[in-house]
């Protein structure tokens, strides 16, 4: 900074507040100074920075699987909001792990993030009396948090996902559930009872599958489904990858969706729509829901004392062609 000083002609306390902005600095002061820092090619450790304020400008955001289609979209939108906001986003993966979330938790915290965004792992320990900078949850809440969490209305989308069955005709119906101890599942599959019990539409419990929210399980879970008698006219799945795992279950049974077996999904991703057939999903917002969580944690940041606050995104039907309709006699 030595350097700097001496080509912009200002003092070393002045090239300090413009590269820190710790301290308001005159226009013309402030552009000589920016100026012989472009032409020295300086670049401020944002590290040392960080521990003279207590805080980088970094942002830290945990999810729980890479290779899930729906996380980029979400990622995504928190990554457009921190850019635009001038902090840079370091992104973790768990692989569902709770003791790999713990310790990307611990490490990041070692970095000293002004914030930090958790899609929780599959069983969490994750609690909202957590020391350190704040923290949003996101999609999913685990046992016992209380602090601020962004999610869709994943019960609401699960009694959507069933009433359209019902509406088209569908009686004999198999679900393959994502993990019971997970909020987003649970709800979905609540839901998706909800409406069943209203209707008096009855099912069995070998019809509900619990499956892990991956396409294997999803494949495993809709050949178990195809196997009982009376075989499910229509299979809800509650998510795309265990929707396709479905699919190719349905082939290799030597059925046809929709003619055999309809299949409906939850999260309606755009991959969905080149499926043979495209896939009748409830959609759920991702790349809204990480936007916001990343608006709630940018408020947290700059001072927010309010209460913890729950935002719950709505969910909508979008019909393509996986679903038939039933002959109802």
């Amino acid at each position: 900074m030595h350097q700097i000083a001496k080509l912009a002609g200002v003092s070393l306390g002045t090239v300090s507040h413009v590269i820190n902005e710790t301290a308001s600095v005159r226009e013309p002061l402030r552009q000589r100074v920016m100026e012989a820092v472009e032409k020295l090619g300086y670049q401020p450790n944002q590290l040392s920075r960080g521990l003279r304020l207590n805080r980088t400008n970094m942002i830290g955001m945990i999810i729980p699987d890479i290779t899930n289609p729906f996380f980029p979209g979400v990622v995504r939108g928190v990554e457009d909001v921190a850019y635009k906001s001038s902090y840079r986003l370091v992104l973790c993966n768990t692989d569902n792990d709770p003791a790999k979330e713990a310790t990307y938790l611990s490490d990041l915290k070692s970095f000293l993030p002004a914030g930090l965004l958790i899609i929780p792992s599959v069983d969490s320990s994750l609690t909202s009396e957590e020391s350190g900078p704040p923290v949003v949850c996101v999609d999913r809440r685990p046992r016992g948090w209380k602090g601020d969490i962004v999610t869709v209305a994943n019960e609401d989308g699960g009694y959507k996902a069933a009433r359209y069955l019902i509406e088209m005709g569908h009686r004999q119906i198999g679900v393959i559930s994502g993990p019971s101890h997970l909020t987003n599942a649970g709800d979905r599959l609540r839901g998706f009872m909800r409406a069943l019990a209203e209707a008096n539409v009855p099912i069995g419990p070998e019809y509900i599958q619990e499956a892990l929210f991956d396409r294997t399980s999803g494949y495993s879970s809709a050949l178990r489904l195809l196997h009982l008698l009376p075989c499910p006219t229509a299979i809800f799945a509650a998510n795309d990858l265990m929707a396709m795992g479905a699919l190719s279950a349905v082939r290799e049974s030597r059925l046809a969706c929709p003619a055999d077996v309809s299949i409906i999904s939850f999260d309606g991703l755009d991959i969905t729509e080149l499926t043979d057939p495209a896939l009748t999903a409830v959609y759920q917002p991702g790349y809204q829901l990480g936007y916001t969580a990343a608006r709630l944690l940018l408020d947290r940041m700059n001072g927010l004392k309010d209460r913890p606050q729950e935002v719950v995104l709505k969910t909508e039907l979008r019909i393509r062609n996986s679903v038939a309709r039933m002959n109802v006699s």
